[in-house]
């Protein structure tokens, strides 16, 4: 197998695997704490290879997120769209961040996140969360350095290969 054709699939998985690890059920204490898989990945490769992903792919992937989740159809699409372009627009500057500034910026987009989340479902008629709803960006935040060296790691593993 050459090396673009690895390269395609090493991404084409990591996304898939964001989206399925959306799926796994958690205890409903630790629920809060569940990150958002799909946005940290993309925010990775929009972060690391701006000509595979576009906002295209982030409204598709959002939408197959929709599908897997049962949400409202283009909830998690148009939160992830909002967040390829802002990751996009401002991608030269964030690439050349230090991790704990970079880990800053992670978590303003995924608060950011929350709060489209938020708007969504209040126009659509559900309750206001919980506090505890607002976690989950904290808890993707502190997981984005040890997410992005591992992605890193194993991308420049398989580019040597």
């Amino acid at each position: 197998m050459n090396r673009q054709r690895l390269s395609l699939w090493w991404f084409i998985g990591t996304l898939l695997f964001a989206l399925l690890s959306m799926l796994v059920p958690l205890p409903a204490p630790l629920e809060p704490f569940k990150p958002y898989w799909p946005a940290l990945v993309l925010l990775y490769w929009a972060l690391e290879s701006e000509d595979r992903v576009g906002l295209g792919l982030a409204f598709l992937l959002g939408l197959g997120a929709d599908l897997f989740d049962g949400a409202l159809l283009g909830e998690q699409a148009l939160r992830l769209t909002a967040l390829v372009f802002i990751a996009l627009r401002f991608r030269s500057r964030l690439r050349f961040f230090p991790m704990w500034q970079q880990t800053l910026a992670v978590l303003a987009l995924l608060l950011n996140d929350r709060i489209l989340l938020l708007i969504v479902r209040v126009l659509s008629g559900a309750p206001v969360p919980p506090a505890s709803w607002w976690i989950s960006p904290f808890v993707g935040a502190a997981l984005w350095p040890f997410l992005f060296l591992l992605l890193d790691d194993l991308r420049m593993r398989m580019r040597l290969q």
